[in-house]
């Protein structure tokens, strides 16, 4: 399990990702790059990092199901996941 200071870090940025946007995408096409320097760091999709949604784990991320491998292998197996069911041939 993460700690909450991770996590909360991680929505925080998310949130100043999404503040920025626009803006970044205005100034990208205005070829303004001076101003992009400006803009915070924290601003960039590029810094945001997948975490399991559940645990804050930030390894073994599966992005189809936002989640964790382990969280993954552990819902599947019981049964809580549609669709999911363990191989065998």
């Amino acid at each position: 399990m993460a700690k909450e200071s991770m996590k909360a870090r991680e929505r925080k940025r998310e949130r100043t990702v999404a503040v920025y946007a626009e803006k970044r995408k205005a100034l990208k096409e205005a070829g303004d790059y001076e101003a992009l320097q400006r803009l915070p760091k924290n601003a960039s999709p590029v810094r945001l990092h997948n975490r399991c949604k559940l645990t804050g784990r930030p390894k073994g991320y599966m992005r189809t199901f936002g989640i964790s491998r382990v969280k993954f292998r552990e819902m599947a197996n019981a049964g809580l996941i549609p669709g999911v069911r363990k191989a065998s041939w």
